[in-house]
């Protein structure tokens, strides 16, 4: 389908685009790798009078660790993410999920901040910076702005950005020697998830000292199963435990119904899912 007419701008730097977007207010839609935003406009989902293609920008690319903390620009490629030492050492959840994400050449030009900006609760990105405890930074015109991931995705498609804001980059504590894995249900290759699970473990002494996991599509936005977690405090590492414990993923969250299943179905996906992803950690 042909998306309807809009006007196309490039800046070339941080500042420039956040002064196009100040400018243009709501009218506006960032640009990043395209393949969440071109796809709305085709299906003319989406009306922007302006599209604002912040990919030239070279400030917004790249990754590098700063004591112990991993920072990634918002731009980079989810095939950068994959393949960059510093994340496979210090974040090898997000690069394992990263490497699911939909085909190659979806990889080569999705970005990790266009994933994480369009808020889909259905991708794969948005549960794993929320298990990884990631926060986003986001310039306007009055400067630069943290938002920890537990507060960044709002509602469906809806983020903690403002109108006049620019994502800019993600930073991620390192969970070096944690155990890590991603599982999802999908009914085709390269289709959206019906349902995922990012999971976090540290042993300590048989026992598991901490866990984190995030829930993808059980919800409007990305979700903690917090029960679960509370629950893997301190419980052997062992499969009952964890068994036990992976019960209580579906609790507090509130899954839609759609062709590819009904909230029941979802929630018993999570339960199964989350016992697989956290027994997959431990190993």
């Amino acid at each position: 389908m042909i998306p309807p007419a809009f006007d196309y701008t490039r800046p070339a730097n941080v500042d420039e685009a956040v002064r196009t977007l100040a400018d243009a207010g709501e009218d506006a839609k960032v640009l990043a790798g395209g393949q969440s935003l071109l796809p709305l406009l085709r299906l003319r989902l989406a009306f922007p009078e302006l599209v604002v293609d912040v990919g030239r920008i070279p400030e917004l690319r790249g990754i590098r660790e700063d004591a112990g903390t991993l920072l990634i620009g918002a731009m980079t490629s989810h095939h950068d993410v994959i393949r960059d030492p510093l994340v496979r050492r210090h974040a090898g959840l997000l690069a394992a999920a990263t490497a699911t994400v939909a085909d190659p050449a979806v990889r080569h030009r999705g970005t990790l901040g266009g994933s994480l900006a369009h808020a889909d609760p259905a991708g794969d990105l948005p549960a794993v910076v929320l298990a990884l405890d990631a926060t986003l930074i986001a310039v306007g015109p009055q400067g630069r702005r943290a938002i920890p991931a537990r507060e960044f995705f709002v509602d469906y498609l809806q983020t903690a950005l403002r109108p006049d804001e620019l994502l800019v980059g993600v930073e991620i504590p390192s969970t070096e020697g944690w155990g890590f894995h991603y599982e999802k249900f999908q009914r085709v290759a390269q289709a959206w998830a019906v349902v995922g699970v990012a999971a976090l473990v540290r042993r300590d002494d048989g026992h598991l000292a901490e866990s984190r996991i995030g829930l993808t599509n059980m919800g409007s936005t990305p979700l903690r199963a917090t029960s679960t977690e509370a629950a893997l405090t301190g419980a052997d590492a062992e499969p009952g435990a964890v068994a036990r414990a992976a019960e209580a993923a579906a609790e507090g969250t509130h899954p839609s119904s759609d062709p590819s299943g009904s909230p029941e179905y979802r929630a018993h996906l999570a339960r199964v899912l989350t016992r697989r992803a956290v027994l997959a950690a431990l190993e």
